[in-house]
């Protein structure tokens, strides 16, 4: 079950960065409904932080868990300050910077991923 939420959370992050792409190359600045999928993307994101909580509590947890915590509290955090970014920002370099905080928080479950399951 963890595997497939690191994976849905990569997928909808790169698909909200195509999305914000597509827009700076147009000109455009963020628009609302890039902010609501933007958090849709973070209450997935504090399932899969409760989900890590239940996992370890139970024993089940990866070789490193400090580099493991840190990617994974990192990633609650780049989501809204991209937002509150983009939402201030409003020209092209809006949609620019919530395509860099999506591909960031992409790499960092691709880290994630190679964290828990180990060399």
């Amino acid at each position: 079950m963890w595997i497939p939420l690191l994976l849905l959370v990569g997928l909808l992050c790169l698909g909200l960065a195509a999305w914000a792409g597509w827009r700076a190359l147009t000109d455009r600045p963020v628009i609302l409904r890039q902010l609501l999928a933007g958090a849709v993307i973070e209450a997935v994101l504090v399932v899969q932080v409760v989900l890590g909580l239940v996992v370890t509590a139970a024993g089940d947890g990866p070789d490193d868990p400090v580099t493991y915590w840190g990617y994974l509290v990192t990633t609650l955090f780049v989501l809204p300050v991209a937002a509150v970014w983009a939402f201030t920002e409003r020209t092209r370099w809006s949609s620019v910077v919530l395509v860099v905080a999506t591909v960031t928080v992409a790499f960092l479950q691709y880290r994630l991923l190679q964290v828990w399951v180990g060399p």
